[in-house]
């Protein structure tokens, strides 16, 4: 950038996506607050940033090269835990547990050994066992996670449990007594069918009498998910589960005398057609939390989401009047409250409450660049998706106002199973400042607005989400809103294979940008990536019984059906979708003769992390549309 930028002129790229620091995992613990602060000026580089009190100046406790990130799944997350002064975190280096000493100030030592290269291992998600001190967390290792243990003294992990398949998301009783977890099968994503698992510890810090509590395995036809189990101080426990349709709190009272061979007596808390959870994609995620004498709850109504409290023995929900309508990562202690929380004209940053007087403070994560007036607001868009159904998205007018004449970049997100939000995306605002509409389409399969809604994608993969946002852009031009021959289509990941479908089977958009797109379907099935190794399976179908269906489905198969112009992205290092997939498609798409762009990255994986290579690709995909339809 330089300094001569004002807010009149389009934001550059640099600003929108170069410079924009995140936070993430926000932990209030015994009056300190810890979160991780990701840095694309640092190539990426997560560390771990610490602050007492009110006033006092945060401190980064991992300063370069410290690296927390964990590699669980590919897509990680839960990177660090802490417990009085004892703090352990996983380390993207050596891929190692690591224990620092709060009190002591000294440096981060190693507890696991290196693993052998010839049987690598990852782990994640993890707590402190204070009375027996340990670290209780998930270890992945030969296609199976492990729930482990591991000395903070340091030494080998020691099993506790094996589940069939994925774990996740363990939780310790008050008192130390009881330990509870998640468990999921394939080919069952854990937001399609999951179970809420419950063991005694004994004294000698072995789990006895192991068993689900909640939830669906993958026998049970019903598919209840659950989502965050969460310990009260008199020992019950609150999870959310979807078996009404929505991911609904329920409570169990008594754990301690709950019987082997007896059904739970679950108690519903507060009924709601709202959304108390999201998408187990990563761990860490939080939108549940007990400060002491309340719950306080994240609730997604409509796309937005709302913080409220209630109490333990449940009823309706009380709103707490925030300006914010995105809200994650949730911790609370002693009447204090923290989240992530962003809005359409306040960027993403820390936000703490005191639940008894209300006040609050939000910190920025970066500063804003641009002045409330100058931001474009998302307005809700309802249209008729595929077979008719209502369908939801975002629309981002252009600076200036919506007009007829505007170019339209219509948005897919990844996932499929994840949101369009509504917290300020400056790489939306990097669109609409230079005149531009923007419209961020929760297709069918979309989270946010009930079950029924997310399973409408169930085999219809490449056709509902094609459908949904044709129909959004096609909504937008007959309300006036855009030209319709300059209607562009950009996403990434599984928004990329939609981009690529949407082009091949659609006459809607004349210019699209992939990035690490899914190009053919078929070719994730022999992928080396568990945790979605079979999510195919519910997408399309069973393979090879569906193996038609997916060649139907891929664009690669059906490439020289696209007419128009498409630039790609994509990281050599990318394990989840490997860059291969778009070589291919420009490659069939440079046979028939269409223009194409491929660029590729060293060091990226799925999903950009460096400021340098974020940048370049705004700038990259700008200058292709803008050259393709000569503005």
């Amino acid at each position: 950038m330089g300094a001569s930028w004002q807010e009149a002129d389009p934001l550059p790229a640099e600003v929108a996506v170069g410079r924009a620091t995140s936070v993430a995992e926000p932990r209030l613990n015994e009056g300190r607050l810890f979160w991780l602060e990701q840095r694309p000026s640092e190539r990426g580089r997560i560390t771990l940033m610490g602050r007492g009190g009110a006033g006092e100046a945060a401190v980064d406790l991992t300063p370069g090269p410290w690296n927390l990130r964990t590699r669980v799944h590919e897509y990680g997350g839960g990177a660090y835990a802490v417990a009085g002064d004892q703090l352990v975190f996983v380390d993207d280096g050596d891929r190692c547990l690591w224990q620092l000493d709060l009190a002591s100030g000294g440096e981060p030592r190693r507890l696991t050994a290196p693993p052998d290269p010839e049987r690598p291992r990852a782990f994640a998600d993890g707590l402190i066992d204070r009375p027996r001190q340990r670290w209780i967390g998930v270890m992945e290792q030969d296609g199976l996670d492990r729930l482990v243990a591991v000395p903070l003294a340091g030494g080998e992990p020691e099993l506790l449990h094996q589940p069939a398949d994925f774990c996740g998301y363990a939780v310790l009783a008050p008192g130390g007594g009881h330990l509870a977890w998640v468990a999921w099968q394939q080919p069952f994503m854990p937001w399609e069918r999951s179970q809420l698992w419950l063991a005694a510890i004994d004294a000698a810090g072995q789990l006895q009498q192991a068993r689900p509590i909640a939830g669906s395995g993958p026998g049970d036809l019903q598919g209840i998910s659950v989502f965050q189990p969460l310990w009260l101080d008199d020992g019950s426990l609150v999870v959310a589960n979807d078996r009404s349709g929505w991911w609904n709190l329920e409570r169990l009272a008594d754990v301690a005398a709950l019987g082997t061979n007896t059904p739970p007596p679950w108690q519903p808390l507060c009924p709601l057609e709202a959304e108390f959870a999201t998408p187990q994609w990563v761990y860490g995620l939080r939108t549940l939390a007990w400060d002491g004498t309340q719950l306080l709850v994240a609730i997604c109504r409509q796309g937005r989401w709302q913080l409220g409290r209630l109490g333990a023995e449940g009823g309706s929900v009380e709103p707490i009047p925030l300006p914010f309508d995105e809200l994650a990562a949730l911790t609370a202690e002693a009447g204090r409250l923290v989240a992530v929380a962003g809005a359409p004209g306040i960027g993403q940053g820390l936000l703490e409450l005191d639940t008894a007087s209300g006040r609050w403070q939000h910190t920025p994560a970066a500063p804003a660049p641009l002045a409330a007036e100058a931001i474009s607001r998302p307005e809700p868009l309802w249209f008729d998706g595929h077979g008719g159904a209502a369908t939801h998205a975002w629309y981002y007018p252009p600076r200036g106002g919506s007009r007829a004449e505007a170019p339209l970049l219509v948005k897919g997100h990844s996932g499929p199973t994840a949101m369009a939000g509504t917290g300020l995306n400056l790489a939306i605002q990097f669109w609409t400042s230079r005149g531009w509409g923007v419209v961020d389409v929760n297709y069918g399969g979309s989270t946010g607005f009930g079950r029924a809604y997310r399973q409408r994608l169930d085999g219809q993969w490449g056709v509902v989400d094609v459908a949904d946002c044709a129909g959004a852009a096609r909504a937008l031009v007959a309300a006036g809103k855009a030209d319709p021959d300059r209607v562009a289509f950009e996403g990434g990941s599984a928004g990329g294979f939609t981009v690529l479908a949407a082009l091949c089977f659609t006459d809607v958009f004349q210019a699209g940008a992939c990035r690490y797109p899914v190009a053919d379907p078929e070719a994730l099935l022999g992928v080396d990536h568990r945790f979605e190794a079979s999510y195919t399976e519910t997408l399309i179908g069973p393979w090879p019984g569906a193996r038609a269906l997916y060649e139907a489905r891929s664009p690669l198969r059906h490439a020289g059906r696209i007419t128009v112009p498409v630039i790609f992205f994509h990281g050599l290092d990318d394990r989840v979708v490997p860059a291969r997939q778009s070589e291919q498609m420009v490659e069939a798409l440079r046979r028939g003769g269409l223009e194409t762009e491929l660029h590729l990255f060293e060091a990226e994986g799925h999903g950009f992390r460096d400021s340098g290579v974020r940048t370049a690709v705004l700038e990259a995909t700008e200058a292709f549309f803008r050259r393709q339809f000569r503005l």
